[in-house]
């Protein structure tokens, strides 16, 4: 399981999924807020990753929390840095 969560930390393609779900999501605040959204996105971007893009001998279960767990780290990552380029902008 710590492997294939090694694996999805370096997936370009969830990154940028989770890129895109923070910027839509500051954009979208004032509409839908931000808990909701952030939270069906890290679900969306754990399940249809795997369901499109199947690895062998790994269960989609696994898959699926292994990428529950990454896309939370991803997110805390990409939360912070946005704080950040939101504060020096001013």
């Amino acid at each position: 399981m710590i492997d294939l969560i090694e694996t999805q930390l370096m997936d370009p393609l969830r990154i940028g999924l989770i890129v895109g779900l923070v910027i839509t999501m500051y954009r979208t605040r004032a509409a839908s807020g931000s808990l909701l959204p952030l939270g069906f996105g890290v679900l969306f971007v754990a399940v249809i990753l795997p369901v499109s893009n199947p690895k062998p001998g790994i269960t989609l279960t696994d898959a699926v929390l292994a990428g529950l767990v990454t896309n939370i780290v991803i997110l805390a990552i990409v939360l912070g840095l946005a704080v950040i380029v939101r504060r020096l902008r001013g």
